[in-house]
């Protein structure tokens, strides 16, 4: 197979390639899309800095959506070479499927490789700088969650109205707030002014009320008790309002590969279990695999004739690609609950879509041998067996 067609063939898969990625990635980023939008449109945070945090939650969806883009590529680029008959032509030309699927492996093995960069170092790296980026998005613009003049709830439990807003942004000026984030009471709290203040270490957002009085009420009581005051502090979290990206301790998903694995081998010298971080560890070994393991299917999946090769392909992708992910859900739950180690259960849908892609493709490989290959193949042997020397007779 020359180098000619081996660069027609990577072709054919490049192209769906970049569509089927960007659109499985647009599709599944469309709701922080809209919502960041909305912090450029209506909370007046800047364009540069609204990317900067498009740019940490980016590897996180590129990890799922690369092998998705791979699937549908195969199948739409086999599918089409097979609906124009140019896999007949090639075929008929001596190629057997395993030599027609070398630059699909090839690029396959390409897929994999930005597939184990993006989970085991970029996600991670994703992950850290987003929660960074969120409070220091708190820090030099802590208003980007208030609006003057409009009964702000984009706080869990917090309704809170600012009668003017002192430029840069940390000063407010006659301030109400409805406080129902306690059970069965609720305080109503009017201030003269306000300050935010942002706490690095801890990472968190107060709103610093200067002389006011607070009513509050119980569901217990009728009546409310009023305290006057000369500072009360509000804890916000800013994380909520820009985009549900709540600040919150460092999880797994978080810790650089070396030092996950140091923490799993900790947990281990100590007997501690260490489910998350196995898990974790598991997960970012196990998920790139997909990006070998969906050619399997789809090459022999995608072999058969069909005028709708587009629609075809996308509907045979995402059903797939809904296997695959309820697959990886139950062996999560597996894990979760014990039942399998983490090393185990999260490589389950791995072996059992590779299993069905080997047999598939062994099976389509043997019904798509070059015609004429049995015939030719029984005419050699019986020129082979009229060549031989005649032993001699006694």
């Amino acid at each position: 197979m020359g180098r000619t067609l081996h660069r027609y063939v990577f072709l054919q898969v490049l192209g769906p390639f970049v569509a089927g990625l960007a659109l499985f990635t647009f599709i599944l980023l469309i709701a922080r899309i809209m919502r960041l939008v909305e912090m450029v449109v209506n909370r007046g945070v800047p364009l540069g800095e609204v990317l900067l945090l498009f740019s940490y939650i980016l590897p996180a969806f590129l990890e799922v959506t690369v092998p998705m883009a791979l699937l549908l590529a195969i199948l739409m680029a086999i599918g089409r070479l097979s609906a124009e008959s140019e896999l007949i032509a090639m075929r008929a030309s001596g190629l057997s499927l395993y030599q027609i699927s070398v630059p699909i492996a090839a690029f396959a093995v390409v897929v994999f490789a930005a597939s184990v960069g993006l989970s085991l170092h970029a996600r991670p790296w994703g992950n850290t700088r987003l929660k960074t980026g969120i409070f220091e998005l708190a820090r030099t613009r802590a208003t980007a969650g208030l609006t003057e003049k409009v009964f702000n709830d984009d706080f869990q439990g917090l309704v809170i109205y600012v009668e003017r807003i002192e430029p840069p942004g940390n000063r407010l000026e006659r301030i109400l707030i409805s406080d129902r984030r306690t059970p069965d009471q609720e305080n109503t709290v009017i201030a003269s002014s306000g300050t935010l203040v942002a706490d690095e270490d801890a990472q968190t957002l107060h709103l610093r009320l200067h002389d006011g009085v607070t009513f509050t009420h119980e569901a217990a009581n009728r009546g409310f008790h009023k305290t006057d005051f000369v500072e009360y502090d509000v804890s916000l979290n800013l994380g909520e309002a820009l985009g549900e990206l709540e600040t919150r301790e460092r999880d797994p998903s978080e810790v650089p590969l070396t030092e996950l694995r140091e923490k799993v081998a900790a947990n281990q010298a100590a007997g501690v279990e260490g489910l998350a971080e196995r898990s974790e560890l598991a997960r970012r070994y196990a998920i790139p695999c997909a990006a070998l393991i969906f050619p399997l299917l789809a090459i022999p999946l995608g072999l058969q004739p069909v005028r709708a090769v587009r629609s075809r392909g996308l509907a045979v992708s995402l059903v797939i690609i809904l296997a695959y992910y309820l697959l990886l859900t139950a062996s999560d739950a597996l894990a979760a609950n014990e039942v399998l180690p983490p090393e185990i259960a999260l490589w389950l849908p791995n072996f059992i879509l590779a299993g069905t892609g080997i047999s598939l493709f062994v099976r389509a490989a043997r019904e798509a041998r070059p015609p004429f290959e049995g015939r030719l193949r029984r005419l050699l042997e019986s020129l082979r067996s009229r060549l031989r020397p005649a032993k001699a007779t006694p």
